[in-house]
């Protein structure tokens, strides 16, 4: 990792290279691909919140953030919540602290928004991600949301 690294909107003259970013083949079953962030970034609209991950100009990531959503989905407003929706680290990119930079980024971000918790969701098993998010400081809520474990990261 390198002091270099940022974040940047993805937009005309990136989004093929963003599209074309690949995790490695034996992750491709627990993180969609960049595309299909894109199309629900589009279909969210204000919710969602896209980044590439540049060290550099190198595309090294992307991460995709939700912000300030109704989690129960029962329109009370009463379980609002943000964190980190996909994070697609690239093959040959990864164990280079660019994840813990991306999941750094959204904590930021939803501290700048005056958030205090972020969460993460992850397929459990032990090909998944548990073990970098549970190294990061998050914690399993309890919860599930389809598939996934559910987790929170106390900003503070």
């Amino acid at each position: 990792m390198t002091d270099s690294l940022r974040l940047a909107q993805v937009g005309a003259g990136n989004v093929d290279e963003a599209i074309g970013l690949r995790v490695r083949p034996d992750q491709e079953h627990l993180v969609a691909p960049v595309v299909k962030s894109l199309a629900e970034a589009y279909a969210h609209g204000e919710a969602a919140w896209p980044r590439l991950v540049l060290d550099g100009d190198r595309l090294v990531g992307f991460l995709m953030a939700f912000l300030d959503i109704d989690f129960a989905g029962d329109g009370t407003g009463r379980d609002i919540r943000s964190g980190l929706w996909r994070l697609n680290i690239a093959a040959g990119e990864q164990g280079r602290g660019y994840g813990r930079f991306a999941v750094e980024s959204v904590a930021a971000e939803i501290r700048r928004r005056g958030g205090t918790r972020m969460y993460v969701t992850w397929h459990p098993g032990d090909d998944g991600p548990e073990g970098f998010y549970l190294g990061l400081g998050f914690r399993p809520t309890g919860e599930t949301s389809g598939d996934q474990t559910v987790g929170v990261l106390e900003l503070g």
